[in-house]
C-alpha cells in the first residue's frame, strides 16, 4: 500500500507545482492614431499604446493570457495571436470574419486564452486590412518556472522586429489597389524595432544594442513586414539558430537568417569580435522576376560596451534574388527531437490534399476599367478558389450555430485542372489563369491527420509564398523546386526530425509537403502572409469537427464577442 500512496503524493506534488508556476497575465492594448516621423515627414498611423512596434507581451508556458483591446482608431480591428494554438479557445484567434467579427471603432473586446504546450518567440498583430503594418508586437513564451531552455542560457534576450514602412496611409494604399484591380504602391523603407536606420535620407533614428565582449545573447527575430521576405545579417558575427516559430531546432550555425512575413527565428550570437560597432542589416529576398519591390536596406548597430567610437562596417549582404541561399537556410533546419514540446511525425494519413496556389485574374466588372494584367483584376487562389471573407457573420459563429449561407465545405482536395504548374509559358494562359470568388472550407474529422502538398504555380509570376496555418503547428517533411513528383519526392521525406512551423516559405517555383494533426475543433484560417495577396484571395479554411467528449468540444462563444 505504501507505494501507491507514495506515487499519489508525487502526482499531487507535481500538479501543485504546475499550478503554482502558472499565472494570469493581464495586458491592455489601446489602439489609436499616432503621429510619427521615421522618415522625412510626419505620418499618422494606427498603433498600440503609443509606440511602434507595440508592447512586448511576456508570459510563461502554462499561463493564462488576458488582453483588453480598446479600439480608439477610426478602423475596424481584430488582434491575432500569431502561432498560439488556441486549444478550445478558437474564439480568441482574432482572424477578422473567420473567428470573430471586428471590434468597431469606439468599442473594446477582451481576449482570453491559455498558453499550452508552447515556448519561444511568437507575436501579435492586427488582422484587419493592412493595419498589421503598424499594429504589432512580440509575444514571448518563456519556460515554466524551474524549467530551462534546451540551450545555453543567454546573458540577455532582445526582440528584433523587422517591419515595413510606407510614408502614406496604408489603408488608402490598399484601398486604391483593390479599387483599381492592380498592384499596390511599394513601401518606402524597412525598419528594425520601428527605426529605419542610417541608410535612409531623413531617417529619424537607428536601433542600437549594447553588448559585452565574450557574452552570448538571444535575438528573437520576427518578420512583421507586410509584403517582403528578408535576409538578416550581423557583420563579422555568426548566429546559431535554436528555434523557429516557437519550436526548438537542432542548433544550426549560419551567417545569414532568411525569414518570411509571419515567421520568427531565435538565434544565439556571441560578442566574440574586437570591441567596436557592427551593423545588423535586413534587406529583401525578392524572388519574383520583373516585379517592383522596395529594394532598400534597414540597419541597426551592435555596440560593444566601452568600445572606442567608430563607424560601423556593413555586412556582405546577399543579392535580393539569392534563392540558393534562401533555400539552403530553409531546407537545412531540423527539429530538436526530445526537446521541449517535441511531437513525433504522425504516420497514419487520414486526409491527403494537393493544393496549387498563386496569383491569377478575376474578371473586370462590366463597364469598368481595371489595371491588372490583360485588363482584368489581380486575384489569387488555392486550387483555383479565390477566398472571399464573409461580412455579416463570422465563419466560426456559423459553424457553432449551424448557420447556412456563410460558407461551404466543398474546398477541393485537388486542383480542378492538371497542368504544368511551374512553367512560365502558362503565366497568362487565359484558359487557366482566371479564378472566381467563393468562401470555402475543407471539412476534417476531429483528430484526423492531414498531409498537404503545397504547390506553387507560375501564373502571373513565380515567387516564394509564405503560407501560415492558424491554430496548429505542422511538420515540414520536404521542399523542392519544380512540380512535385508523387513517385520520387516522397523518398525525400524527413519523418525523423523535421522542422516544425506555423508559417512556411514555399520555394519559388516549387513545392513543400506538410503534415499536421487536426486536434482542435473550430474554423481555422490558412493563408499567404504577404498581405498584398490575402485580400486578393490566397487563402482557405479548415472546418474541424468537435471531438466526442465535452473536453474536446468547442465551448460556447463569449457573451461579449463582437457582432457584425
Amino acid at each position: 500500500m505504501a507505494r501507491p500512496v507514495f506515487l499519489l503524493a508525487c502526482a499531487l506534488a507535481l500538479l501543485a507545482s504546475s499550478l503554482a508556476s502558472a499565472a494570469v497575465v493581464e495586458h491592455s492594448l489601446y489602439v489609436k492614431n499616432l503621429t510619427v516621423q521615421p522618415l522625412c515627414q510626419d505620418q499618422v498611423v494606427t498603433a498600440a499604446n503609443g509606440s511602434l512596434p507595440g508592447p512586448t507581451i511576456r508570459v510563461r508556458e502554462g499561463d493564462a493570457l488576458v488582453v483588453h483591446v480598446f479600439n480608439e482608431s477610426p478602423h475596424n480591428l481584430t488582434i491575432h495571436w500569431h502561432g498560439i494554438f488556441q486549444l478550445l479557445s478558437g474564439w480568441a484567434d482574432g482572424a477578422e470574419y473567420v473567428t470573430q467579427c471586428p471590434i468597431l471603432p469606439g468599442n473594446s473586446y477582451t481576449y482570453r486564452f491559455n498558453i499550452t504546450g508552447q515556448g519561444g518567440t511568437l507575436w501579435w498583430h492586427a488582422h484587419s486590412k493592412w493595419l498589421r503594418a503598424t499594429v504589432y508586437g512580440a509575444l514571448i513564451i518563456r519556460p515554466r518556472r524551474g524549467n530551462s531552455y534546451p540551450f545555453r542560457k543567454p546573458c540577455r534576450e532582445f526582440p528584433i522586429l523587422l517591419g515595413e514602412w510606407w510614408s502614406a496611409d496604408v489603408i488608402a494604399v490598399e484601398g486604391e489597389a483593390l479599387a483599381s484591380g492592380g498592384a499596390p504602391n511599394i513601401s518606402d523603407a524597412y525598419t528594425i524595432n520601428g527605426r529605419p536606420g542610417d541608410l535612409y535620407s531623413c531617417s529619424s533614428s537607428t536601433y542600437k544594442l549594447t553588448v559585452v565582449q565574450g557574452k552570448t545573447y538571444l535575438l528573437r527575430i520576427i518578420n512583421a513586414a507586410l509584403n517582403n521576405e528578408l535576409f538578416f545579417k550581423i557583420v563579422n558575427h555568426n548566429m546559431t539558430v535554436v528555434a523557429v516559430d516557437a519550436s526548438y531546432t537542432a542548433p544550426m550555425v549560419t551567417d545569414v537568417v532568411v525569414i518570411t512575413p509571419g515567421q520568427t527565428t531565435d538565434v544565439l550570437f556571441t560578442a566574440d569580435q574586437l570591441p567596436g560597432a557592427y551593423y545588423m542589416a535586413a534587406l529583401p529576398y525578392a524572388s519574383a522576376e520583373g516585379v517592383e519591390f522596395d529594394n532598400t536596406t534597414t540597419t541597426g548597430i551592435i555596440v560593444y560596451k566601452n568600445a572606442i567610437s567608430s563607424t560601423p562596417e556593413m555586412p556582405d549582404l546577399p543579392a535580393f534574388n539569392d534563392t540558393p541561399t534562401a533555400h539552403r537556410f530553409f531546407s537545412n533546419l531540423t527539429g530538436l527531437v526530445n526537446g521541449p514540446h517535441w511531437q513525433p511525425v504522425p504516420t497514419e494519413i487520414s486526409e491527403s490534399m494537393f493544393v496549387t496556389f498563386g496569383l491569377g485574374l478575376v474578371a473586370c466588372e462590366d463597364n469598368a476599367t481595371c489595371s491588372g494584367p490583360l485588363g482584368e483584376r489581380l486575384g489569387a487562389s488555392m486550387n483555383n478558389a479565390s477566398f472571399e471573407l464573409p461580412t455579416n457573420l463570422s465563419m466560426l459563429e456559423a459553424f457553432f450555430y449551424d448557420v447556412d449561407g456563410i460558407y461551404t465545405t466543398d474546398f477541393p482536395d485537388q486542383p480542378p485542372l492538371e497542368f504544368d504548374y511551374t512553367n512560365s509559358n502558362n503565366s497568362f494562359n487565359t484558359s487557366i489563369v482566371m479564378t472566381t470568388k467563393s468562401t470555402k472550407a475543407k471539412k476534417l474529422a476531429f483528430n484526423s491527420t492531414v498531409e498537404m502538398v503545397l504547390q506553387n504555380t507560375a501564373l502571373i509570376g513565380i515567387e516564394n509564398h509564405p503560407i501560415h496555418l492558424h491554430g496548429f503547428n505542422f511538420h515540414v517533411l520536404a521542399q523542392g523546386f519544380g512540380n512535385y513528383n508523387p513517385t520520387s519526392d516522397p523518398e525525400k521525406f524527413n519523418l525523423v526530425n523535421p522542422q516544425t512551423r506555423n508559417t512556411i516559405g514555399v520555394p519559388v517555383g516549387g513545392w513543400a509537403v506538410i503534415r499536421f494533426l487536426a486536434n482542435n475543433p473550430g474554423i481555422w484560417f490558412m493563408h499567404c502572409h504577404l498581405d498584398v495577396h490575402l485580400p486578393w484571395g490566397l487563402a482557405m479554411t479548415f472546418e474541424i469537427e468537435d471531438g466526442t467528449t465535452t473536453s474536446t468540444t468547442l465551448p460556447r462563444p463569449p457573451l461579449d464577442l463582437p457582432q457584425c
